[in-house]
């Protein structure tokens, strides 16, 4: 992409409504743009990351064997007075009533919905379990909606759904759904803790939250550094095991995790001194068991053997896509900008033209970014030199390749890491190898 053709308004100036670091950077760097109280339009760096966070939360949720399908905005508020939760859900609920006098509502969240389309769709046991999942926009209306789409009023979550014969299929299916999480964080390149949670409004008996630390943070937490050192991408847990889910619930629970709500200070005092760790931190997701609690009273049932009725347990999963945006900046800027995880990061390299119109300057910026055009954000434009760093470094790219007339006539250009500031003078090949 080049940027003397793109939409990508940075700003000098910190805007005033922005109170955190994501928010602030978000707005400088011309990822979002707010259209009005806690809902925001996603430009086009902006949705690219949001984009490439999408493509792995899918990746990992197939792999788990759940089925990807999509579900309206809208539903039909019947389906919520037969769950019971239309009166108590409170009004963060937006509540909508169209031309021919139905209610509706603005999603929040699909436990409703899916159950119904499951009781149209599952007729027999031998039809369970299922999991399914969508990443599509909800709404909630804050009360005071802030930190930019950390706390917005709409935002783009992946919501999962698992329906089981019996407790013990249910639990399997919830261990494989927080196997599935801890990959997709990792590989997002964030280090998410797994804690015991409140299952709030959702309900249910048993729920976990996945939180990384950052200053700015909603709670403070409390955990062993044991938990920072899984591999969970390098290990042989497999999806379809039964043991490895248990062994790999059992190790996770090995290790001390809580937020200030469950915080057990006996439990904590056997942690040794030099593994404590402690802090705010941002909840990015958050799953749930809870049974027949949707099934139950929404007359949801299967033909078991001999065709006695069996009410399906449940499972729900959530991560929240548009605020993981905010939350890995939280994690991991500077006071110049961004530092994007390589696999999220909308460019993988910013390509800095450093005297637009020389001519040695200009071919070996064609010729580099011809060879890698869709991971590239190319900086022609006709700006001072100082301006081109300043940008580069608050939009965050993971590299920098940098051409300036003199090492353009010899060939050879200048290769920064933006993570660590580390530079090096290569050769065009050589600069390419190590970037690509």
């Amino acid at each position: 992409m080049r940027l003397s053709r793109s939409l990508v308004p940075t700003l000098k100036q910190t805007p005033a409504e922005a109170q955190i670091s994501s928010h602030r950077l978000m707005l400088r760097a011309g990822l979002v743009r707010q259209t009005a109280s806690g809902i925001y339009a996603w430009l086009p760096l902006g949705l690219r990351v949001l984009n490439a966070i999408s493509a792995i939360v899918r990746a990992e949720q197939n792999a788990a064997g759940a089925q990807e399908m999509l579900m309206p905005t809208l539903q039909t508020a019947d389906l919520w007075r037969e769950s019971g939760r239309y009166d108590a859900y409170g009004p963060e609920m937006l509540r909508i009533r169209d031309r021919h006098e139905r209610d509706l509502v603005y999603g929040p969240t699909n436990e409703e919905m899916i159950t119904d389309l499951a009781r149209q769709s599952i007729q027999s046991y031998r039809e369970l379990p299922q999991t399914l999942y969508h990443i599509q926009w909800k709404f909630r209306d804050e009360m005071r909606p802030r930190f930019g789409v950390m706390r917005g009023r709409e935002f783009l979550m992946k919501d999962a759904y698992s329906f089981d014969l019996d407790y013990a299929g249910a639990v399997n299916s919830y261990r494989r759904m927080m196997l599935a999480y801890m990959r997709i964080f990792q590989r997002l390149g964030i280090r998410a803790i797994p804690m015991l949670a409140d299952t709030g409004p959702i309900g249910g008996d048993l729920s976990h939250e996945f939180i990384i630390l950052a200053p700015t943070g909603e709670s403070q937490v409390f955990y062993d550094a044991a938990l920072e050192q899984l591999d969970y991408l390098r290990s042989s847990y497999a999806y379809d095991s039964p043991a490895d889910l248990a062994n790999f619930h059992d190790l996770i629970n090995t290790y001390y995790a809580a937020t200030e709500e469950k915080h057990d200070q006996a439990r904590w005092a056997t942690v040794a001194q030099a593994s404590r760790r402690e802090g705010r931190g941002i909840e990015v997701g958050q799953i749930f068991y809870f049974g027949q609690k949707y099934s139950k009273p929404m007359g949801f049932s299967v033909a078991g053997p001999g065709g006695r009725p069996i009410v399906p347990e449940m499972g729900s999963y959530g991560i929240g896509v548009s605020r993981l945006v905010g939350a890995i900046i939280e994690a991991s800027h500077d006071d110049a900008g961004i530092i994007w995880p390589e696999s999220v990061a909308p460019f993988r390299a910013a390509l800095l033209n450093l005297r637009a119109g020389d001519a040695a300057c200009d071919a070996v910026c064609e010729d580099v970014y011809g060879r890698h055009p869709g991971a590239m954000l190319l900086d022609d434009r006709d700006e001072r030199a100082g301006a081109k760093f300043a940008d580069a470094d608050l939009l965050g790219l993971p590299w920098q390749i940098i051409v300036g007339p003199r090492g353009a006539a010899a060939g050879r250009v200048e290769v920064k890491r933006r993570a660590t500031g580390e530079r090096a003078e290569l050769s065009v090949h050589d600069a390419l190898a190590k970037v690509f």
